[in-house]
């Protein structure tokens, strides 16, 4: 079986990295050449440089025998688009497309993405098997009444890395739920918890408060 990936960021690199794992044959497409020379010192060649919303692209990746077509970027629009040529120009059967705003999912299920990936539900259902009751329900709660549910990597040189959790001025009503860390250990925060550069943060937060969230989190 043959997997085309579009997007080389962490999410797409640790897929591959699983895929080809399992004896599946995979292809990278990622538009930062450093992303792409990290994948194929890690895995080998199995990633190029290029854009997955481009026909050229596809067509130079052998999109036309592909079974599975994957795309991971961090642009709704841009794995909407691959994710599109791929099925309508070189008939890949099955199409999968990350999604980060979720008031683009019904757009995704009309134009016939057959996997959506939303983030946020994946969050959610984690969060309830790893948050004791009463944290879930007030997180809920929250989410009902406007907030959204964001994932922000911390810089390796962030100012805040080695400092506790409670010691950062975060937003009023902002709730951390979980890191993912570099080695993709998942943690549920306490305020004794301590920053660590590369760490995946996800926080529940008003969306006019994300900048103020992302400036405490990066000291930025």
């Amino acid at each position: 079986m043959y997997i085309i990936i579009v997007g080389g960021g962490r999410l797409g690199h640790n897929l591959a990295k699983s895929l080809i794992s399992q004896s599946y044959e995979v292809l990278v497409i990622e538009k930062d050449p450093e992303l792409v020379d990290r994948i194929n010192a890690e895995l080998g060649s199995v990633a190029l440089v290029g854009d997955g919303c481009e026909g050229k692209t596809l067509e130079s990746a052998g999109a036309r025998r592909a079974d599975i077509f994957v795309s991971l970027t961090g642009e709704d629009e841009d794995n909407l688009v691959a994710c599109q040529i791929a099925r309508h120009h070189f008939n890949i059967p099955r199409t999968i497309a990350r999604l980060l705003d979720e008031r683009n999912e019904k757009l995704f299920k009309k134009l016939g993405i057959d996997v959506i990936i939303n983030s946020t539900n994946i969050i959610l259902e984690y969060i309830k098997h790893e948050l004791p009751s009463p944290p879930v329900m007030h997180l809920l709660k929250g989410l009902e009444k406007d907030f959204e549910v964001v994932d922000i990597t911390i810089p390796a040189s962030a100012e805040t890395v080695g400092r506790r959790v409670g010691e950062l001025a975060l937003p009023q009503g902002a709730i951390l739920a979980l890191i993912i860390r570099r080695d993709r250990t998942p943690l549920v925060l306490g305020i004794e918890t301590l920053v660590q550069g590369e760490d995946q943060v996800i926080a529940v937060t008003r969306p006019e408060d994300e900048p103020s969230l992302r400036a405490a989190l990066t000291g930025k």
